[in-house]
């Protein structure tokens, strides 16, 4: 019987190895290697983070802090660089959420959690 963390190897070589991964790391690359990309990108996730520890914490997220976080995600849109980044990093992000369903499959199927009544 397979070792299960060897089949999670496995899983993470195969991701490492996937297309999808490899134009990510591409359209990464091109961003940090770009002073002005990379400026912009990290304030981005500066902004990101920062509302989602609030959020995590329960706190209120300001009207102002909102605004500033949709003209800072307007600004990088418009960057192609990270705008190619952004839509890599969902690609992927897909491929992920179903190598997840795939591998909770024998949780739900015990608890019944979707489509059994």
């Amino acid at each position: 019987m397979p070792n299960i963390y060897d089949s999670a190897y496995d899983l993470e070589k195969a991701i490492r190895e996937s297309d999808e991964f490899k134009s990510l790391k591409q359209v990464y690359d091109a961003v940090m290697n770009d002073p002005s990309a990379k400026q912009m990108f990290d304030s981005f996730r500066e902004t990101q983070m920062t509302l989602q520890e609030k959020q995590m914490q329960g706190q209120e997220i300001t009207e102002e802090e909102v605004e500033k976080a949709r003209q800072v995600v307007e600004v990088v849109q418009q960057h192609e660089a990270i705008s190619n980044l952004m839509e890599e990093e969902q690609r992927l992000n897909l491929v992920i959420n179903d190598i997840s369903r795939i591998i909770t499959k024998p949780l739900e199927e015990l608890y019944g959690t979707e489509g059994n009544e």
